[in-house]
C-alpha cells in the first residue's frame, strides 16, 4: 500500500486484512519490492495531500511481477485526468459522494467499484443485467453475485447486504443531468479555482508542493502553521494541518470567488499584506499533458438527454413510475421489515447544518450532532438492554462482521487466540456465515429441529465438540422462520458453558422492542438494522446502518478511529471510513425514536406480531404455514408453503409474479426454505390493507385450484403469464384462454390504483 492513501482508508484495510491472514506493507510504493508473496498493490490518485502522477510506469512494472493493482480515486477528477483504468489498473475505486450527495458528517454516500472484465465474477454485491421479458422487450434484473452471500455462505468472499442504492441513484441523477460536457466544466472550474489560489498564495512567499493536482493544495507556510489556524477558524473556514507548517486545502464545485477572497486574505493577514478585495488571477491549467484526458466518457444517450430541469423532472419520474414502493401499496418482504418512514423523522436530513458537515470537522463544531449521538446511543443501551452501543457500522452485514471482530479481541485479550469456531443455525441470514468467513472463523452449522426452532441436542453435542476452540454462536431472534425460539435462554447458557459468546443478529428486532431484549436472553453481542427496526428507508438497499450494542465486558472493544482521541488501545480497527459511520441518517431512528417514546416503540412492537398473526389466521386455511411457534402464533412475520403445488405445475415465482398484477410486489421467494413465500406486514399497515393483500392471495388461490383441477390450462393461464403489461393487456392479439379482464383487473379494489408492470416474465438464464 501507498503511505500516500487517506488514513481512514488504511485503518479500514489494518482491520479488514488481519482475519483474513493478510500482510499490508506500507510505504513509498514505487521503491517497494514486488516478491513472489505480493498479490496486490494500492494506491491513491489524487493522493492523500492531493498531488496526482501517472502510475502506468508502476502498473507495467506490477503486472510484470504478477500483482494486481487496485487505484482510490476522485470521481469528479476523472472527467479531467487519464482514468486509472487507461493507466492498466485492474480495479478502480472510491467515493461518489461528489456527485451531488450531501457530506452528512460522514455518509450516506455510494462508494464506485470498478473493474476489468476478467474479473466481474470475483465482484462483491450486486450487478443488474439485460434481459429480455416474455415478450421480447428489454428488462433489467439482478443478474450477477445475486444473494451470493445466501448461495455460497460461508465460502462468500463478500458479506455485503446494504448497498447504498438510493445514494447511488442520486449521484447517478447528477450525471443524468450535467453529462459529460456539465461535468467537464464543473471539473475544470474547480481546478481553474486551485490554480488561483496557488498563484496568490505563491505571491504571498508560500510555497506549493504538490508537482501535479486537480482541487487539493499543500502548502509550505513560513513559520508557524498554528497562526494560520486560528485566523482560518476566526472566519469560519476549516484546513487540515500536517505537522507545524503544512496547509492542506481542498475546494469543490461549490467555491466561488467570495470563498477564495477569503481564504487567500487568512494568509495575507499572517504575513502582514493588505487584504485582497477580488480575484483577477487567469492561471494556465496545473494538469501536466500527459495526465489531461482525452477520451470520451458517458457517450450512452441517457447523460446526453436530460439537460433541462423540466425533462430531468419528467425522466426521474418516468423511473419512479416503474417502482411499487409503500406510496403504492404494502410491501410484505419477508425478513426485510418494509415499513413507513415518517417525514416528520426523514426531514432534518435536508436541513443544511446537518447535511453540509463534513466527517472529520473538529469536535468543538459539531456539538449538535454529538448530542444526537449521544442520545441515540442511550436510547439503544436501553433498548437492547446492553452497556454500550457503536454506531459507527453503515450496515447490518457490517454490523455482524464489527460484532464477530469485538468477539474475537476479547477472546485474544484472555489468551484464548484459538478460539475461531462459530456455530450458526441453518436457517439463520446468509449474511451470517459470510461475515464468520470474512472474521476469519470456521462456521459450523446446527441443525433446525421439525418445528423450525434450533436443534438444541445437535448444538450441545457441536458446542462440546469444539469445546476448546469455540468462538460463539450467531442466533436470529426471533427466527429467519419467523418463531421464537422457545430455548433461546438454553441455548446461550450452552454457547456461555463451552467458552463461546452470544452474537444475535438483530434483523428481526422489531419483534422485541419494548417485550424483550438481546441481553434479557443472554447475548452478548448484537447488531441493529436502524434501516429496518427503526424506519431509515431501504431505497432500494441503502441506506443502511447497522450499529452494534455490547456488554460491558465486550465495551473496551468497540471498533475505534484514527482520527479520533481518547479511545481504549483495546479499540478494534474501524469498520467504516467515519467515525459514526452514515452518521446524517441517525437523524431518522433519533426522530423516530424521541417521537414515540417507550410506549409507542412497545406498541410498534405488538402490532407488527399482531398483523402477522393476523394474515396467518385469514390465510392459512388457503396456504400451509410452515412453522408456528408454542400456542400456534408466529412472530412478526411468517412462512407460506407453495411446495403442494409443484405438482400442478404452480412454483412459488408464479405467485409471486402474479401479485404484481393486484399492485403487490412479491414477498420474500424461497428463503429461507425454497418453495416459500416469507411474508412481513408490518406494524405500518392498518387493517383495509391487510384484507386488500388477504383477498389477492386467496384469490390466486382459487386461480391455483383451477389449474390443479384442470379448469385452467396447465401452461395458458395467469400464474404462468403474470405479470401482464398495459402493452400486452391492450394490444390488437389476445390469444390466452382466459380474460384481459382476468388478468389485468382480477378484484375490483385494483381499478381504484392500478399499477401497471414495466415489464413482462422475465427470461431469467438469458
Amino acid at each position: 500500500m501507498s503511505e500516500r492513501v487517506f488514513p481512514q482508508t488504511l485503518a479500514v484495510l489494518q482491520g479488514r486484512a488481519a482475519p483474513l491472514g493478510l500482510v499490508l506493507e506500507v510505504g513509498d510504493i514505487e521503491a517497494m519490492a514486488l516478491g513472489e508473496d505480493v498479490f496486490g498493490a494500492l494506491v491513491q490518485n489524487p493522493d492523500e495531500s492531493g498531488a496526482i502522477q501517472d502510475w502506468a510506469p508502476f502498473i507495467e512494472r506490477a503486472h510484470a511481477a504478477g500483482v494486481l493493482v487496485a487505484v482510490g480515486a476522485d470521481l469528479l477528477s476523472l472527467a479531467v485526468l487519464v482514468p486509472p483504468g487507461e493507466m492498466g489498473a485492474d480495479v478502480v475505486y472510491g467515493s461518489a459522494q461528489r456527485f451531488g450527495v450531501p457530506l452528512g458528517f460522514g455518509g450516506p454516500h455510494a462508494a464506485f467499484f470498478a473493474t476489468r472484465q476478467a474479473f466481474v465474477r470475483q465482484m462483491p454485491g450486486r450487478l443488474i443485467g439485460a434481459s429480455v421479458d416474455a415478450h421480447g422487450s428489454p428488462a433489467y434484473r439482478m443478474s450477477l453475485a445475486t444473494r451470493e452471500q445466501h448461495i455460497r455462505r460461508e465460502k462468500a468472499t463478500s458479506n455485503i447486504c446494504t448497498a447504498q442504492a438510493l445514494l447511488a441513484n442520486m449521484a447517478a441523477m447528477y450525471g443524468v443531468y450535467h453529462g459529460p460536457r456539465g461535468l467537464r466544466g464543473i471539473a475544470d472550474r474547480v481546478h481553474r479555482m486551485a490554480a488561483s489560489l496557488e498563484q496568490i498564495l505563491t505571491r504571498l512567499g508560500m510555497v506549493q508542493v504538490n508537482p501535479a493536482y486537480f482541487d487539493t493544495l499543500r502548502v509550505q507556510v513560513p513559520g508557524d502553521a498554528e497562526a494560520i489556524r486560528q485566523r482560518a477558524l476566526w472566519v469560519g473556514l476549516n484546513f487540515r494541518y500536517i505537522g507545524d507548517e503544512t496547509v492542506v486545502i481542498a475546494l469543490n464545485e461549490t467555491v466561488v470567488e467570495e470563498d477564495l477572497v477569503a481564504i487567500v486574505n487568512v494568509f495575507a493577514d499572517a504575513v502582514g499584506h493588505q487584504p485582497f478585495l477580488r480575484i483577477d488571477e487567469a492561471p494556465a491549467s496545473r494538469i501536466p499533458d500527459g495526465l489531461r484526458r482525452t477520451t470520451p466518457y458517458l457517450t450512452h444517450r441517457v447523460f446526453n438527454t436530460h439537460h433541462s430541469e423540466t425533462a430531468m423532472m419528467r425522466y426521474v419520474r418516468s423511473l419512479e413510475r416503474k417502482d411499487i414502493g409503500l406510496d403504492t401499496s404494502m410491501i410484505p418482504l419477508g425478513s426485510c421489515t418494509m415499513k413507513l418512514n415518517a417525514a416528520a423523522a426523514m426531514r432534518p436530513v435536508t436541513w443544511e447544518r446537518f447535511a453540509n458537515v463534513h466527517p472529520f470537522a473538529p469536535l468543538d463544531q459539531v456539538g449538535g450532532y454529538l448530542q444526537v449521538i449521544e442520545e441515540l446511543e442511550e436510547a439503544l443501551v436501553a433498548i437492547t438492554g446492553f452497556a454500550r452501543v457503536s454506531l459507527q457500522p453503515n450496515s447490518g452485514a457490517q454490523g455482524e462482521l464489527a460484532g464477530l471482530m469485538v468477539i474475537q479481541a476479547y477472546h485474544r485479550s484472555r489468551g484464548e487466540a484459538g478460539r475461531t469456531v462459530v456455530l450458526i443455525p441453518a436457517s439463520a441470514h446468509g449474511t451470517n456465515p459470510a461475515s464468520a468467513a470474512m472474521a476469519g472463523l470456521t462456521v459450523v452449522v446446527v441443525a433446525t429441529a421439525p418445528d423450525g426452532s434450533i436443534d438444541v441436542a445437535d448444538l450441545e453435542a457441536k458446542a462440546a465438540a469444539h469445546h476448546e476452540t469455540l468462538s460463539g454462536l450467531m442466533v436470529t431472534y426471533p427466527s429467519t422462520h419467523g418463531v421464537y425460539e422457545p430455548a433461546i435462554r438454553r441455548v446461550c447458557e450452552i454457547v456461555h458453558a463451552h467458552g463461546g459468546q452470544v452474537y444475535m443478529d438483530g434483523a428481526n428486532m422489531n419483534a422485541q422492542v419494548g417485550l424483550t431484549s438481546p441481553a434479557r436472553i443472554g447475548a452478548d453481542v448484537c447488531h441493529l438494522n436502524l434501516h429496518k427496526t427503526f424506519s431509515i428507508p431501504h431505497g432500494g438497499g441503502g441506506p443502511g446502518m447497522g450499529p452494534i450494542g455490547v456488554a460491558a465486558h465486550l465495551a473496551p472493544f468497540l471498533p475505534g478511529h484514527p482520527l479520533l482521541e481518547g479511545q481504549p488501545p483495546t479499540a478494534i480497527a474501524p469498520v467504516a471510513a467515519a467515525p459514526w459511520g452514515s452518521a446524517s441518517i441517525l437523524l431518522i431512528p433519533y426522530g423516530y425514536v424521541r417521537m414515540l417514546g417507550p410506549e409507542g416503540l412497545t406498541d410498534a412492537s405488538r402490532l407488527a406480531i399482531l398483523n402477522a398473526n393476523y394474515l396467518k389466521a385469514r390465510l392459512s386455511p388457503y396456504y400451509p404455514v410452515l412453522y408456528t411457534g408454542e400456542g400456534g402464533r408466529v412472530a412478526h412475520e411468517l412462512i407460506f408453503d407453495l411446495r403442494g403445488f409443484k405438482a400442478a405445475g404452480i412454483e412459488e415465482a408464479d405467485v409471486a409474479k402474479r401479485l404484481m398484477d393486484f399492485g403487490f410486489p412479491a414477498p420474500t421467494v424461497s428463503f429461507p426454505v425454497p418453495g416459500t413465500l416469507m411474508v412481513e406486514p408490518t406494524e405500518s399497515e392498518d387493517l383495509a390493507e391487510l384484507d386488500r393483500f388477504c383477498e389477492a392471495m386467496i384469490h390466486i388461490r382459487g386461480e391455483i385450484e383451477a389449474v390443479v383441477t384442470g379448469a385452467a390450462d396447465a401452461k395458458d393461464n395467469v400464474l404462468k403469464h403474470a405479470p401482464h403489461t398495459a402493452v400486452a393487456v391492450s394490444g390488437t392479439a389476445w390469444a390466452h384462454a382466459y380474460s384481459r379482464e382476468a388478468a389485468a383487473y382480477p378484484l375490483p379494489f385494483v381499478r381504484a390504483n392500478k399499477f401497471w408492470p414495466a415489464v413482462g416474465r422475465i427470461d431469467n438464464p438469458y
